[in-house]
């Protein structure tokens, strides 16, 4: 175990092979057939050493690099004095799936205002200004999309999936498709030609809806009645790589996507506001892991704002916390549905406390007392294998993780209420948080039976300098109760709320569709960011008008929710969207 490597990684690779095939998350950034690892890494100094070591290197913003390498070589890597710290890839869960779940909503009819804040306000319209957009692609033909004259509005879209052309400069994976190539795919007539020449596709229509609220000009719709709220914005769009199994895009591919939108408008000259509509909930949620910590690195470079989504996890209860007392236990009841495959669970707890844990099924099968000790401890329960893993603090954090694994010994684990007791020895700080996966990976009745609303903001969106924004419900005016909420972490999240339930927006093959979630209220927090670039850089009113102050100018701008008396809330941050507020000149 190196003290330079997160303890997912250290867990995984004490792991088996079988292990890491039966765990849904252990898994995640290694090739079996290669026995290689795709990893995050922090360093200073030369990277010549680890290129060395490594199958590929990409390097990023900020002394961040992705590689793949080895599994016999991880522990040189980890030696190497210019390394500072590794992880692996996390999954990353689309953040609209539950929203429709959970908002438990009729369908509205969306107003259509929402959709032109940005003609309402001056001449501001996003021209000059990009938007960038990681997530699932673009239907690059969508007229939303495509100026007066049927040219594209695609300045330039990243591909990682498609490996039949050159990625651009730097990286390694994916095709880069020009402005220029994107046109004359769509000056030939078929639809079929037209994807022989830019072989693209938005499969989930996920980016496609984020873009079109973004930045979509409305073309497609009567008198652009459905038009964005950027929509003479140009847009870098990136198609994060092939997901790995079960389906979702990883960690790493989400920043390679934000470097090269960073990158790609620094070489253009204009701003960027960059869109993320996605995220997962393992992690401290104190912003220190390295994927927070390289957007807050990589909010420095250049003139951009990042904007993320807080996730749909408010009301999943996939949280729980509280205060351990001196020689008194604490349980906690844990749902399992029928049929999970696999499940882990997260304890992060002040490492000055001293806590050890017992696990019992549902048929009272008992783990007996598991205290600290280094490395991987495997125990089994009734018909389920646990593999347990104490952290220790690393050099961001002075938190301690208790991870623990669920593998069953035949297909599913154990059904039913299973209780995680945490027997107290020396306790000075009290506090204690447990996290599971994010809902899209788990069943809908996978849940703690005492849930904790606060502290479900899905990462990165804890990220300090990010722009966090959460949903509310436009019609109705009020918070929509599925929207990832702050608390106990002491950071002040979310930053604001926006329209987030029943969203008409763009679809592929030029439709229309009603989205909900915090993956469509970033969007429009995405667009008025590009407005209030705008105005300050292109147009000369403050050329300093990006990262933080952009930030400063929306929550000063953002409206009361009826309700709520005390700003700033965990749940809405400093209050609603409101642009024309949030001009300086307002």
């Amino acid at each position: 175990m190196s003290q330079k490597i997160e303890n997912q990684l250290n867990l995984a690779l004490d792991a088996t092979e079988a292990e890491r095939q039966r765990s849904r998350s252990l898994n995640v950034g290694y090739d079996e057939e290669e026995n290689e690892w795709e990893l995050i890494l922090k360093y200073s100094g030369s990277l010549e050493p680890v290129r060395e070591l490594a199958v590929y290197v990409t390097e990023l913003t900020g002394g961040y690099v992705i590689i793949q390498i080895k599994e016999s070589r991880i522990e040189e890597l980890a030696a190497l004095p210019e390394v500072e710290f590794i992880e692996k890839p996390k999954n990353l869960y689309f953040q609209v799936e539950n929203g429709r779940r959970v908002s438990c909503i009729d369908e509205v009819q969306a107003a259509s205002s929402f959709f032109s804040a940005g003609q309402d306000i001056g001449k501001e319209s996003g021209e000059g200004v990009l938007i960038g957009i990681v997530d699932s692609g673009i239907d690059y033909e969508n007229p939303d999309f495509r100026n007066a004259d049927g040219t594209t509005r695609i300045a330039a879209l990243w591909d990682q999936t498609v490996e039949t052309g050159l990625p651009p400069a730097g990286y390694n994976v994916g095709t880069e498709f020009t402005s220029q190539q994107i046109n004359a795919a769509l000056q030939t007539a078929g639809h079929e030609e037209r994807f022989r020449l830019v072989p693209s596709r938005d499969i989930s229509g996920h980016g496609t809806a984020v873009a079109g609220i973004a930045a979509g000009n409305g073309r497609g719709s009567q008198g652009g009645r459905y038009r964005g709220v950027a929509p003479e914005a140009e847009l870098l769009i990136v198609k994060m790589g092939i997901p790995g199994e079960y389906g979702f895009p990883r960690t790493t591919q989400l920043m390679r996507g934000v470097d090269y939108i960073i990158r790609k408008a620094e070489e253009l000259k204009k701003p960027v506001a960059v869109n993320i509509s996605f995220g997962n909930t393992y992690g401290s949620h104190d912003g220190t892991s390295l994927l927070e910590r390289y957007l807050n690195t990589v909010s420095e470079r250049w003139k951009n704002v990042i904007c993320v989504g807080s996730g749909n996890e408010g009301t999943t209860a996939g949280h729980a916390a509280g205060e351990l007392e001196s020689r008194m236990t604490t349980e906690v009841q844990l749902a399992v549905q029928e049929r999970e495959v696999s499940l882990n669970l997260q304890i992060w707890k002040s490492y000055v406390d001293e806590v050890a844990i017992m696990l019992i099924d549902p048929s009272g099968n008992a783990s007996g007392r598991i205290d600290e000790r280094t490395g991987i401890q495997r125990i089994t329960v009734g018909e389920t294998e646990l593999l347990i893993y104490y952290g220790e603090p690393k050099p961001y954090s002075v938190r301690q993780e208790i991870y623990i694994t669920f593998l069953p010994e035949s297909n599913f684990i154990t059904p039913g209420v299973w209780t995680i007791r945490l027997v107290p020895g020396k306790i000075v700080d009290k506090s204690w948080q447990m996290w599971l996966p994010g809902s899209a990976a788990l069943g809908s009745d996978t849940r703690f039976l005492r849930p904790v609303e606060e502290t479900t903001l899905t990462i990165p969106s804890t990220a300090s300098k990010v722009i966090t924004v959460g949903a509310y419900d436009a019609l109705t005016n009020a918070y929509a109760d599925f929207s990832g909420r702050g608390g106990r972490n002491g950071i002040q999240k979310p930053d604001l709320v926006a329209p987030g339930v029943d969203i008409l927006t763009a679809a592929p093959d030029g439709r229309y569709t009603r989205q909900t979630g915090t993956s469509f209220a970033v969007p429009f927090v995405t667009g008025a960011a590009a407005l209030l670039m705008q105005y300050g850089i292109i147009n000369g009113n403050d050329p300093y008008l990006y990262g933080e102050k952009v930030k400063a100018y929306l929550r000063r701008g953002a409206a009361p929710l009826p309700g709520i008396r005390e700003y700033p809330d965990e749940r809405v941050g400093y209050g609603s969207l409101c642009l024309e507020s949030s001009l300086p000149s307002a």
